[in-house]
């Protein structure tokens, strides 16, 4: 997607491939299937397993700063390396690495557009080997909260003219016909949306083959949806996943200031007492 593709965010499969052997990059494979790394990878990636490594494993949250040090550590990267990341499913959980990472304040990060859904179509070489680097010592330097919205920051701007808030889960979701998609486990108690949310499914930020459509038409899908550079944004899912993929596209392709993703999502807002909820579409 000649159109959107801008090589310090996102490169094309092409790219990636050049670039398999440069000592500045590193590749990273994050799946939502955590087995497909082991079925066949980039030759020199790593796996981040979005479950056990990007999560912490006590509280609902995302991984540490301590634990995401360690975890680049052991992949021997440090706060210069370039971090190519790609996965499975139109790059889901790729993209919320890549805002984990953009929040701790990794500098270079880029997704592979169209992700393992196109390597494999175009028949790209993979390989079971699993690579080892010498480990490094990375220290987090900053963090981006701006990146990053909470319940209290949602309730407090909800019904206000300059906010925007973006359901990307599916319309049987969003109108509380579900509460999660099929058998996922992580739900919330009560189904339907956050009052005044726009639904955008994440998809439709993507063609048939997993890339980003052009800037003309992520500014139709969006635009549509009230969504401007004048307003704060918000986007939501289930668990933070989908919603880092429009975060994504909202900020890197369509260039908006104000986007944060809220991860709680639907899963910390349907259990709240007290959170309103509508059910239907508005």
């Amino acid at each position: 997607m000649s159109a959107v593709a801008i090589s310090n965010v996102l490169v094309s499969t092409d790219w990636a491939l050049e670039h398999l052997n440069d000592a500045d990059k590193r590749f990273v494979e994050v799946d939502v299937d955590t087995t497909q790394y082991e079925q066949g990878h980039l030759p020199g990636a790593v796996a981040f397993n979005w479950q056990t490594q990007l999560q912490d494993q006590v509280a609902r949250d995302i991984i540490s700063q301590e634990n995401l040090e360690a975890l680049l550590s052991a992949s021997g990267i440090s706060p210069q390396t370039a971090i190519i990341l790609y996965g499975d499913n139109n790059n889901w959980f790729a993209a919320y690495a890549f805002w984990i990472l953009k929040y701790y304040g990794h500098e270079d990060v880029r997704l592979i557009d169209g992700g393992r859904k196109k390597l494999v179509a175009e028949g790209r070489v993979l390989t079971s080997e699993v690579p080892s680097y010498a480990p490094t010592n990375y220290k987090v330097s900053k963090i981006q909260e701006h990146l990053r919205a909470d319940r209290d920051f949602v309730k407090a701007r909800l019904k206000k003219d300059a906010f925007a808030l973006i359901d990307v889960r599916s319309p049987a979701e969003y109108v509380g016909d579900v509460i999660a998609p099929p058998g996922m486990t992580e739900t919330a108690q009560r189904a339907g949306h956050i009052p005044g949310a726009k639904n955008v499914p994440w998809g439709t930020a993507v063609r048939e083959d997993g890339t980003f459509k052009s800037v003309e038409e992520l500014k139709q899908i969006y635009g549509g949806k009230g969504v401007s550079g004048e307003k704060e944004v918000v986007a939501y899912c289930r668990i933070g996943e989908r919603s880092s993929h429009t975060w994504f596209a909202l900020t890197y392709l369509l260039g908006l200031k104000d986007v944060r993703n809220y991860d709680g999502s639907w899963t910390e807002w349907g259990n709240l007492v007290g959170a309103p909820i509508v059910k239907g579409a508005e």
